[in-house]
């Protein structure tokens, strides 16, 4: 039978949240990707700004969540540029903006701060 310290098990579940969110937000990247090959105006551009909002949802409610155990002071940046995501996101699915290389790009830097 296998017996673990609870630091091992916190450390293999944050490890495996971050593998988690890693993982979503490549695929929303990819998505996105997609999107931008087809026009902001396609099929394409609503699935993956679709995706994008619920991705990002999901991720500031787990943000104002006081028992997430990141620095306060990250946590609210991080709200700060979700908000931006979903802001911008609407305006590209209601026609206002095509800035997909935008909303890549930043989701590309935050991606990338989670393998760190």
């Amino acid at each position: 039978m296998y017996q673990f310290s609870y630091s091992e098990v916190q450390t293999d579940s944050l490890a495996d949240a971050r593998d988690r969110e890693e993982q979503v937000l490549s695929r929303s990247i990819d998505l996105l990707q997609a999107a931008r090959e087809k026009g902001p105006n396609s099929q394409e551009a609503v699935e993956a700004i679709h995706f994008m909002i619920r991705v990002w949802t999901a991720f500031i409610d787990d943000l104002g969540n006081p028992e997430n155990e990141l620095p306060k002071e990250l946590r609210a940046n991080l709200i700060s540029i979700g908000l931006w995501l979903l802001r911008e996101g609407e305006e590209v699915r209601q026609g206002r903006s095509q800035n997909l290389d935008g909303l890549i790009e930043v989701s590309q830097i935050i991606r990338d701060g989670i393998q760190q």
